[in-house]
């Protein structure tokens, strides 16, 4: 889902991975490459994002940044803005002054610059260990930082394709696609971590992340103060879920605290509808039995869906030569999920292994229930095969042929 910023990559590559939409000017890098070069506006409010102090310059022409920390390396000159003959040259000087800084937001500040991006930002808060004093980190606490990262992204990807209490198995294949392009930055200490979510793909999963993060916030404050749930139910609508609440869980537990902060690409603005400069949000150990039972609360009141599926046979199960059967199913249409599990009576499972045979589709009614994450079709009627264009029997049919034991479990049933 997403894509390690571990590797080592040559400065140059980097930021000429993406084209910068607000530029059109290029400039030969270390490489050569003729990368393009960034607003000097954008690449200024990096560097203040990123704690670079200012001072000295020309007024009006160019300013000089310092990176933050005691002898962090040498100080980058930026041009105001593209208004003067020498803008080209100082951006350019900038750039290859970044890629070979010490600063470890150096890197951070390039990666930005290469693929407009919304910044989410994680930290936990762990006792400190003598191996952490000395700049290590642990690998439980790497993996826990980095999994609970995974799952806020995809439970704000989930929200974005649509709202609901628990959305199990719905919508996973479209969430992880708007996330193909997010990159994740090193976690030093095993206690920080920077995804970078692209503008051009991602954005509304960031504004949505936003929304349901604040909202989830809330809703813990008000069953804290309160003990009552009901602010919970109607974060839903801000895109909060089972998903989110489980993935804060995994970040929380075992710190001591943690948080989230984003920031947008100042490349692109402000999206509507949000602050300029969100509020981190952040959340106690305390906060674990409001979380906890939320999902828990998520997962019991989310409603079974009625559907008409069409899906492929790829799998028939039963305990012998004759009634009722197992049926597993590879959607084509009617829900947002990869497979379902149908029981069959013994009619319907005879329908099902001759379209299975002949290569076709199966299309059947019933309710897609939340247990098992709503992969299981209960209440099936109205199964029947479905008419397909040549081209896809012929697919489906080799299908079928690279799985001939369930064709053979379709035919004769199991062993007892």
């Amino acid at each position: 889902m997403h894509r390690s910023m571990d590797e080592p990559t040559g400065p140059a590559e980097l930021f000429g991975a993406r084209s910068h939409p607000a530029v059109s000017r290029e400039y030969a890098g270390p490489g050569g490459d003729g990368a393009p070069l960034p607003d000097p506006a954008v690449l200024t409010v990096l560097l203040r994002r990123y704690g670079w102090r200012r001072h000295g310059g020309a007024a009006g022409r160019y300013s000089r940044w310092s990176p933050p920390g005691p002898g962090a390396g040498a100080s980058l000159l930026v041009p105001e803005n593209a208004a003067f003959p020498d803008t080209d040259d100082l951006l350019a000087e900038a750039l290859t002054a970044l890629s070979r800084s010490a600063a470890p937001s150096a890197r951070d500040i390039l990666v930005s610059l290469a693929v407009p991006s919304d910044e989410v930002r994680w930290w936990r808060e762990v006792p400190e260990s003598a191996a952490g004093a000395a700049g290590a980190s642990g690998w439980a606490e790497a993996e826990e930082l980095r999994s609970a990262a995974r799952q806020i992204l995809l439970a704000g990807a989930l929200a974005a394709r649509g709202r609901a209490g628990y959305h199990g198995a719905r919508h996973r294949r479209k969430a992880r696609a708007a996330l193909d392009g997010t990159l994740i930055g090193p976690a030093p200490g095993g206690r920080r971590l920077t995804a970078f979510v692209p503008v051009a793909s991602g954005r509304a999963v960031a504004v949505q992340l936003c929304h349901a993060l604040h909202a989830t916030r809330e809703a813990v404050d008000y069953q804290r103060a309160t003990g009552g749930m009901e602010a919970f139910d109607s974060a839903v609508a801000a895109g909060v879920s089972r998903e989110l609440t489980e993935a804060l869980v995994t970040l929380v537990r075992g710190s001591e605290g943690a948080g989230i902060d984003l920031r947008w690409a100042p490349a692109a603005g402000t999206p509507d509808g949000c602050p300029v400069r969100p509020q981190p949000v952040e959340f106690s150990p305390g906060d674990l039995p409001a979380l906890r039972s939320a999902g828990a609360r998520y997962l019991r009141e989310e409603p079974a869906v009625p559907v008409r599926i069409t899906g492929a046979v790829v799998r028939l199960r039963r305990s012998g030569p004759r009634g009722a059967g197992i049926v597993r199913l590879r959607v084509l249409a009617g829900a947002e999920v990869a497979h379902v599990r149908v029981e069959l009576d013994e009619e319907a499972y005879r329908i099902a292994g001759h379209a299975h045979l002949v290569g076709l589709p199966l299309r059947v009614e019933g309710r897609l229930e939340r247990r098992g994450g709503f992969r299981r079709l209960t209440g099936a009627s109205q199964v029947a095969p479905v008419q397909v264009e040549e081209a896809e029997r012929d697919r489906l049919m080799k299908s079928l042929q690279e799985n001939v034991d369930f064709f053979e479990e379709a035919c004769a049933g199991e062993e007892p």
